[in-house]
């Protein structure tokens, strides 16, 4: 039995996060330049978002480019931008012929304005798309978007807009870039690595973490059914025993 057959088409989850790591070091084990990884690394995002949106995913959370990654050489960074560019105005048509709706999150305004002039394009061109939510992870970092949140509360409670009294989890999450997108049910880390990276921090205090040792240029279908597949044998309690979820269900 494959694993698409082994998935419950009724338990689905509603948000999928994935940090795509391993473009580097599959292209270095074939003896190539870390750039052409991301390049193929590309074809695995095309293929995940189109198996997401057939499974009825409603959101897909993909870590993009990370406030870290600026640390990396000039010419990587340079050629990260291009190919989002380019993925981006090749992408756009599919998107919207399959009813995709394109979001960041992150402090966008530290991107190169042609990558900010494509991005404000292709979210306008997909705004009124129903279908699958992606959502890019651009110049974002968890710490940066909490201590963020933080300063405009801060702000909000000095313009009295709200008092020290209101500030609840929900309130708190409303200051966050991810405000309008619910909290990942499963986050996929491919690569082999066992970190969160600075990666919703806030967002996966209940999320279902799925780690791979597949690079992500390798990541294809069958490996993403079978994340699919192993959330659906967990048991989120959320404090609670299992009995007690037995009961809320009967």
């Amino acid at each position: 039995m494959s694993e698409n057959e082994l998935i419950d088409k009724e338990r689905i989850p509603q948000h999928v996060a994935i940090i795509m790591d391993g473009n580097g070091r599959w292209a270095e084990n074939k003896g190539k330049k870390r750039t052409f990884g991301h390049e193929c690394g590309v074809d695995s995002v095309r293929m995940i978002v189109e198996v997401a949106s057939e499974i009825g995913i409603n959101y897909l959370t993909l870590y993009t480019f990370s406030t870290e990654n600026w640390k990396r050489t000039e010419a990587e960074i340079q050629a990260l931008m291009s190919i989002l560019i380019s993925s981006i105005s090749t992408e756009l048509e599919p998107l919207k012929k399959n009813n995709v709706r394109l979001l960041t999150i992150g402090d966008a305004t530290s991107l190169p304005v042609t990558v900010q002039k494509m991005l404000n394009h292709a979210i306008k061109a997909t705004s009124q798309s129903t279908g699958l939510s992606l959502v890019l992870a651009l110049n974002y970092g968890s710490k940066q978007d909490i201590t963020s949140a933080a300063r405009k509360i801060c702000q909000d409670i000095e313009n009295k807009k709200i008092v020290l009294s209101d500030i609840t989890d929900n309130v708190f999450s409303k200051y966050l870039s991810t405000a309008n997108i619910p909290d990942p049910e499963l986050l996929i880390r491919t690569g082999g690595e066992y970190r969160i990276s600075n990666f919703l921090l806030w967002e996966i205090a209940y999320t279902e973490l799925y780690f791979t040792k597949t690079l992500w240029p390798d990541f294809d279908k069958d490996e993403f059914y079978k994340a699919i597949h192993n959330y659906q044998t967990r048991e989120t309690r959320y404090g609670k025993t299992s009995e007690q979820l037995a009961k809320l269900k009967n």
